[in-house]
């Protein structure tokens, strides 16, 4: 019989996402490979695909239903190895597990950053915190992708095996600056002039992205810097209200609104400057590609942002709501071409520790930690990811 693994998480999108690498991986090894989530998407190197009602909210009645599902799927599959991601599906999963790991089944969990942080609501740590605490008792390996998540694991969890990777993996050789000539040409073909400061930002609408404190900085170099442009790319629930906003500031011819992009990188090479408003996060991925680029970062003061932007080295961090301090900073950026570059050049050199290849050597050595391979497959795991 070959050997199974599972992975798990909210909603399948994630792991079209950021793991389509590993399990690729997974399959290359001789393994099974499944997945479990909500959602329809057709996903490569995947022998079975179970589609169970996850919902992001824990108060949710729908989530009972998918509990009982996914523990049928696992009791009935004997897998070897379970990977489980998001909060919901991390949480579901490992309850799900509990009879399977007492006949060897080894479960993994990765926290794409804990709701529960420094300068997180009160109620964040009253409701996440001891939930991920008591689950960490039936964790065989946590996996955490920034050090504050990993220090607060470390200190206060009974996971058998906390580990610290650098992300999910990005391919940063396929991000980079667009030559000079290239750059003019894809600006003039996305309706962009060659004197336009560009600021790109992509993520989703909604409270934690922050985009208004973007579109007030934006207001405050209205003037200041001419031909000026803010480029969003996502959308969501505040998106409309983000419009409204730039309105009433006087900045919506600014603002070019992009809607969901499936691809980033063509208006990554025309930018030049990369911003972040978001209040929380774990290690954005989105702030990996712009660095990729050779792109300074303006981002505002939270854990996943420290871990990649270095004030005054590769970029800046200000507070998450200080719009007016957001705004000479770009202004600073906007009048040394020369800073830019030196910010830029430091991005690329930040950025190669999350690179997929390096992230992907990690997590091939955490996981074969628990699938029971000979020392001489050991070896393979040591080989370049790609």
């Amino acid at each position: 019989m070959k050997n199974k693994v599972l992975f798990c998480a909210t909603v399948d999108y994630h792991f079209k996402a950021f793991h389509i690498p590993y399990l690729e991986w997974f399959k290359k090894q001789g393994w099974e490979v499944h997945v479990a989530a909500s959602g329809n998407i057709e996903l490569p190197f995947v022998d079975k695909k179970f589609s169970i009602p996850v919902h992001r909210s824990p108060f949710k009645k729908q989530n009972l239903t998918a509990y009982k599902q996914l523990a049928s799927i696992i009791n009935k599959n004997e897998y070897k190895v379970i990977h489980c991601h998001t909060p919901m599906g991390g949480v579901l999963t490992r309850l799900a597990a509990i009879k399977s790991r007492k006949t060897g089944t080894k479960v993994l969990y990765t926290a794409h950053g804990f709701h529960f942080c420094k300068g997180a609501p009160l109620q964040n740590w009253m409701l996440y915190y001891p939930i991920e605490k008591v689950l960490a008792s039936i964790t065989d390996c946590l996996i955490t992708i920034n050090e504050e998540d990993y220090n607060i694991a470390s200190q206060n969890f009974s996971t058998k095996k906390i580990e610290l990777v650098h992300g999910v993996g990005v391919n940063v050789e396929s991000f980079f600056q667009a030559p000079c000539g290239e750059k003019i040409s894809l600006r003039n073909e996305m309706d962009f002039s060659n004197e336009d400061f560009i600021l790109f930002y992509a993520a989703e609408f909604n409270k934690n992205k922050n985009q208004s404190l973007l579109i007030k900085a934006l207001a405050e170099v209205k003037g200041r810097i001419p031909h000026v442009k803010l480029v969003l790319a996502g959308d969501g629930p505040l998106i409309n209200a983000c419009k409204t906003l730039a309105r009433q500031y006087g900045v919506f011819e600014m603002v070019r609104f992009l809607g969901f992009k499936e691809d980033i990188k063509p208006f990554l090479k025309i930018s030049d400057l990369a911003v972040a408003s978001s209040l929380r996060e774990g290690l954005p991925v989105n702030i990996i590609e712009a660095m990729s680029c050779g792109l300074p970062v303006i981002a505002t003061k939270n854990r996943g942002h420290f871990e990649l932007v270095l004030d005054k080295v590769n970029g800046y961090i200000v507070p998450p709501q200080d719009y007016k301090l957001f705004g000479v900073k770009i202004q600073e950026l906007y009048q040394s071409e020369k800073l830019r570059e030196q910010m830029g050049y430091e991005s690329k050199k930040r950025v190669q520790k999350y690179s997929l290849n390096a992230v992907g050597k990690e997590l091939s050595r955490i996981y074969s930690m628990y699938m029971g391979e000979s020392n001489e497959a050991d070896s393979k795991y040591n080989r370049s990811y790609i």
